[in-house]
C-alpha cells in the first residue's frame, strides 16, 4: 500500500468513525433493553473482542447464534453501530447475537479480517456448551464490509466442510471489488458512496491488486457458488452495489441455493441505519424473521 492510499484511508477513517455511530433515533429501539457481556476470542490473524448479546431470559435454551459483521468499508472499526440490529434479532428472534469487532484497514488488511470473522465463528459453533448457546445452529449476517465478510465465512466453511451456517444475511455487499466504482450506477445524483470513497475502502483493505479477483474480495466473482448456505439478500434500490447485490442473488439461485432476495424501492446504502424509518425498520424485521425460521426459535412475544 503506498504511504498516500494509507494516509488518505487513515483520514477516512477518522472521520466516518463518529459518524458510522449516529443511528437514526426512529431506529434505535430503545425500549428493548441491552442484555450483553464481552468476550475475546483468539484467531489466526490475532485475538477479537466481541460483544454477546443474549435474548430474553425467557427464552427457551440453550439459543441459536446469529454471529453479525459491521459496515465501514473494512476502513471504519465500529461494531457498536449495529447495537440496534443486535438488540432487535436478540430480543424477537430468540437468538443470542454476537457482534464481532474485527480488524480493519490500513492497519490491518486482506485478509486478515475475513480470517478473524471464519475463525470467531468456527469458535463459536465449537464452544456453544461453555456459553449457553447451541453452536449447531448458526446464522451470519452483515451490513456493507460485514455482508462481504458474511459470503467469505460461507465459502471457506463450504470448502473445508466444517460447519454449515443455516441463514447467510447478505445487506448491500459489495461483492466485486474488481470493476472501477465509477461503473456502478446509482438511481439519484448524489448517492452515500461516492467512487473515489470506494477507491479509497478498496485501496486500504486489499492493497495488492493481484487479490481483487480473489472469491473472498470478491465473492460476486466467483462461479462455484453451489452448496453455500441459504441466503437472505438485502438491497437498495439507490445504492451503488445495488447492482452486484441483485447479480449475486441470481447468481446464488442459479446455482442451486435457497434465495430470499428483498430490493427496498427509494433508499441507499446504509437504511437500516439511518432511514427512512419505514423502511429500515421493516429491512431488520425481516432479518429476525427469516433468522427465526432458519434457526427454529420461538419467542413467546414475537410468534
Amino acid at each position: 500500500m503506498s504511504f498516500s492510499a494509507r494516509i488518505q484511508a487513515r483520514g477516512v477513517q477518522l472521520l466516518l468513525s463518529g459518524v458510522m455511530t449516529r443511528v437514526h433515533k426512529g431506529l434505535r429501539f430503545t425500549d428493548i433493553p441491552k442484555r450483553t457481556e464481552t468476550l475475546r476470542v483468539e484467531t489466526g490473524a490475532g485475538p477479537v473482542d466481541c460483544t454477546v448479546y443474549r435474548p430474553p431470559a425467557d427464552t427457551a435454551g440453550p439459543a441459536p447464534v446469529y454471529v453479525n459483521f459491521h459496515g465501514g468499508g473494512f476502513v471504519v472499526a465500529r461494531p457498536e453501530q449495529d447495537d440496534h440490529i443486535c438488540r432487535y434479532i436478540a430480543a424477537t428472534a430468540g437468538c443470542v447475537v454476537v457482534n464481532v469487532d474485527y480488524a480493519v484497514s490500513p492497519q490491518r488488511t486482506f485478509p486478515t479480517a475475513v480470517t478473524q470473522a471464519y475463525d470467531v465463528t468456527e469458535w463459536i459453533v465449537e464452544n456453544g456448551p461453555a456459553h449457553g448457546w447451541d453452536g449447531s445452529r448458526v446464522a451470519v449476517g452483515g451490513h456493507s464490509a460485514g455482508a462481504n465478510l458474511t459470503a467469505g465465512i460461507c465459502r471457506t466453511a463450504r470448502d473445508r466442510g466444517t460447519f454449515t451456517p443455516r441463514l447467510q444475511i447478505i445487506d448491500s455487499a459489495p461483492l466485486d471489488q474488481l470493476a472501477d466504482p465509477a461503473t456502478k450506477r446509482s438511481r439519484i445524483a448524489k448517492p452515500l458512496l461516492s467512487p473515489q470513497l470506494m477507491r479509497i475502502f478498496t485501496a486500504a483493505y486489499v492493497p495488492d491488486p493481484a487479490d481483487l479477483a480473489d472469491p473472498l474480495v470478491s465473492p460476486g466473482l466467483a462461479d462455484d457458488l453451489a452448496g453455500l448456505p441459504p441466503a437472505l439478500v438485502i438491497t437498495a434500490e439507490n445504492d451503488r452495489l445495488r447492482d452486484e447485490g441483485d447479480a449475486y442473488a441470481e447468481a446464488l439461485r442459479a446455482a442451486g441455493v435457497p434465495v430470499t432476495h428483498r430490493l427496498f424501492e427509494g433508499v441507499d446504502h446504509y437504511f437500516t441505519h439511518t432511514g427512512p424509518v419505514p423502511e429500515g425498520k421493516e429491512a431488520i424485521a425481516l432479518m429476525s424473521d427469516t433468522l427465526r425460521i432458519a434457526l427454529g426459535t420461538t419467542v413467546p412475544d414475537a410468534a
